[in-house]
Order: C-alpha cells, then structure tokens, then sequence
C-alpha cells in the first residue's frame, strides 16, 4: 500500500509539473518575461502586448456619439426650478451621512474605489462599485488602469483639478440607499488656482438617472486647457475583446472599444446650471426570448438561447457573446429554442390499465428463487453495514496517507514545478494583476488608492511625447 501511495504522488506531481509547464511556459516566461502581454511584471518593457484604448474597426459599429440610444439628457440654465431640485445639499444633511475622503481631497490625479450600497444601472449593466477620482469624473469600468481618463466614466467636469492645495478643497460623498452623490468642493485648476474654485456633483440615481449640478464656474469650460489633462463632459462606455497579437502567433491582445459616448454642449456650463440624463431601455434588461424579440422600447436586439441573454451584440459582454457563437443564435427565433412538444413527441401514453404495473427493475429485485434463502435477513444486513464502515475507514486512512505524503514532498523538495507553482497562487492571491495599457493620448496617468491593505501596483502607462 505505501509503495503504491508513493507511485500514485509521484506520477500526479509529475503530471502537474507537466500541464504547469505547459500553460505558464517555464525557464522562458520567467527569464524573458514571455507568454500573455497583458499580464506583465513591472520589469517589462513596452512592447506590442497589454491594454489597447481604440475606437471600433471599420467592420463594426463605429462610436456612436450622443445618439439617444442610451440616454437623453436636458439642460437647465440659472433661472430654471429644475437646477435648485436637482442640487443636492450636502451640507444640510447630518455628518453622518456626507463622508470627506481624506485622501483624494489631499492628493492630485489619485482615485480611490467605493462601494455603492444599491445596484446602479450604466449602460443597461449593474454596478455596484465605481471609483471617484480627483479630477472631476467617476470611473465606472470594471478593469481599473492608470489611464482612467480615457472612457468608461461619468465626467461632470474633468479637468486638472488639484485638491491638495487648499484645505478647504475636498472630495466628499453620500449615499442613502436610494441616490449617491459625489462633490468636488472648492476644487482649483493644477497651476491656475488664483482663477477661483469649482464647486459641482455628480448625482446617481438608482433608477439610473444622472445629474450633472454646478454652483460654482469660476471660468468657462472652453477655457480651461486640456493639454496636461483631457477635459470632458460627459458619459461614456466600452467592452474589451481579445484579439489576436501581431507580435506572437498564440497571444491574444486585450483591446478596450469605446461603442458609445454622450458629449454635452460645455457652453451651457455655468454657475447654478444643470443637466439631467435618463436611461432608455436597453436589450440587456429582458430575460426571455419573447421579450426580447418583440419589444417595442428596444430594437436591433438578439437572443442567445446558451448565455439564456438579450443583446445587440455590442455592451460589455461582447467577448462572451462572440465566444458561445451569439450572434449565429440570435439569428433564430424563438420556435427554434422552444419547439411544440405535441410536434415532436411520438410515443403515445396508454391509459388502458387500471392500476401501476411491476416494472423490470422490481422483478430483478425479487428472482424466482427469493424464497430460498440461506442466510437469515438479519446475518446479511450486519454483514453489509460492517463492510460499507470499513470501506469508509480505508478510503479515509488512504486519503490521510496520502495528504501526509504529500505535505513532506512539498517540503523536502520546495523547487519543483508544482510545489512553486502552488506557492506563487498563493502569493499571488493577495495582489491584484498588473497590465500594460497603452493609450494614444498624452496625458499623465491616474494612481488607485485603496484604505487597508497595500496591493501591487499597476504599470506606469509609456511615454508617448
């Protein structure tokens, strides 16, 4: 029994070792930093793999701005009821409902992730964190890089913003469970403070209504320079698909498409002014192929019978969709997921007899020859209870031996393929992944802060001036 046990350790660590090797490529990935381009350690120099910003290839649909797909928006001036309903006054509320963020009201070109305590609908897909950053926008992408300036976000006003040169300069929110609103008080221009602090909010509602509130404009938004920062106003999504590497064969590059973007009239953009956008119904929102495909508040949408969705094919379940093969099932209708039973059923059911029948199974149960027994019914249950106990106390002592010998050949041999293997999942569980992002823009990048624990930090995005 131990010889075997031995055999049986000896032959699986050899076969982890060997599908190990194979799927992370040891002695190349580790020397030269090979394999996957968008996982990348900080060493790594630029090259062709990583995060790619682009707008959609010609093949696709193009970026569709301000289309009123999505969203419509209104524009309300000084004088309008509307902007003093939609203003949210942080001040009149308890302090315990407004929380200062101590650090991004401290810092410049930081961004900190927060939790929302309902699920807010962006795009037609739910949400349930954000991260707000010091330059005026909330990144609502799902995968966080430095260039968070690029799409994914909800933008009242991002520019340059430098909240760590006044004290009286902060970032601060609230949320009651029903609309969360983010402030950036008294926030200066990097590098044009003397021309007077912002004061505006963005304000989530949990039906997806968004409000853009400005009570301070100090200068108009035409004016104020884009050059070390990009300055937008806005709302703006993308998917990321995996495409092909120019550079290597088997290597998929992870491409960031924007599909969609709302861009407002910034000349409209003045003190105690205010734009409000509400969510059109999207093909996300049905769960039935019936739904889907008769709608009247939707169109141009597609059932997939195996991801049991609705879609047009362009959200951020795009890769998913391309994957199990969507777009060919959204060409069928929902007859071809759901055919007619009496059509295809062909064994008639037979109501002839007056009460159940023995089935096979019962008359294998009792031979002919059950009345010849040779052993007494109690003998033959003692007999099988006592063997199924022992078969259960050895599966668990063979199972223990071989937990045991597996321990002391981690231990006396911690360079083997699986033993390190196991030890880099481990470490590895308490970092979050690096990417290489590459952006066509010359901006500087966006560093995530996080209270608690300290975390791998992303890659710094190249130079491109």
């Amino acid at each position: 029994m131990g010889i075997c046990a031995v055999l049986l350790i000896c032959l699986s660590q050899v076969e982890l070792g060997r599908v190990w090797a194979q799927e992370h490529g040891v002695g190349r990935t580790l020397l030269h930093g090979e394999g996957d381009p968008g996982l990348r350690t900080k060493r790594d120099q630029p090259s062709e793999g990583g995060v790619d910003i682009s707008p959609l290839p010609d093949n696709m649909t193009r970026i569709v701005v301000d289309s009123q797909k999505y969203y419509t928006w209104r524009s309300f001036g000084p004088s309008d009821p509307r902007t003093e309903e939609l203003w949210v006054d942080l001040n009149g509320l308890h302090k315990s409902q407004v929380r200062i963020h101590g650090i991004l009201s401290n810092t410049h070109r930081q961004a900190a992730r927060v939790a929302l305590s309902f699920d807010f609908p962006f795009y037609g897909h739910y949400l349930r964190q954000i991260i707000i950053a010091t330059g005026g926008f909330i990144f609502m992408g799902e995968i966080t890089h430095r260039m968070l300036t690029a799409t994914q976000y909800i933008a009242p006003l991002m520019a340059n913003f430098d909240p760590s040169f006044s004290k009286n300069s902060t970032v601060r929110y609230s949320d009651n469970g029903n609309l969360f609103v983010v402030q950036w008080d008294n926030v200066r221009l990097k590098d044009r403070e003397d021309e007077g602090s912002f004061v505006f909010q963005a304000a989530l509602h949990k039906n997806g209504t968004i409000a853009f509130n400005y009570r301070e404009i100090p200068v108009p938004v035409v004016k104020i320079n884009s050059t070390e920062h990009p300055v937008k106003v806005g709302l703006s999504d993308a998917f990321m698909a995996y495409l092909p590497s120019a550079q290597m064969s088997d290597a998929k590059r992870r491409t960031i498409y924007e599909y969609h973007r709302v861009e407002i009239d910034t000349t409209k953009i003045v003190s105690r002014s205010a734009f409000e956008f509400t969510p059109l119904p999207t093909c996300l929102q049905h769960t039935s192929c019936d739904l889907c495909l008769t709608s009247n508040v939707t169109s141009g949408c597609g059932w997939c019978n195996t991801l049991q969705r609705c879609s047009d094919g362009i959200d951020r379940h795009r890769q998913e969709w391309l994957d199990y093969n969507c777009p060919e099932e959204a060409k069928s209708t929902c007859e071809d997921f759901n055919p007619d039973l009496s059509e295809t059923s062909t064994t008639p059911i037979d109501h002839s007899t007056s009460g159940p029948t023995q089935s096979a199974a019962e008359f294998k149960d009792h031979p002919a020859t059950s009345g010849l027994q040779t052993d007494s019914p109690d003998l033959i249950g003692i007999t099988e209870n006592t063997a199924i106990i022992a078969g259960v106390v050895g599966a668990l002592a063979l199972l223990v031996a071989l937990t045991l010998l597996a321990v002391y050949y981690i231990n006396t041999h911690p360079t083997a393929a699986p033993p390190f293997y196991l030890m880099q999942q481990r470490r590895s569980n308490n970092y979050w992944p690096s990417m290489k992002f590459r952006n066509q823009e010359c901006h500087s990048s966006y560093t995530e802060v996080e209270l608690g624990h300290e975390k791998e930090v992303f890659i710094e995005a190249e130079q491109c001036c």
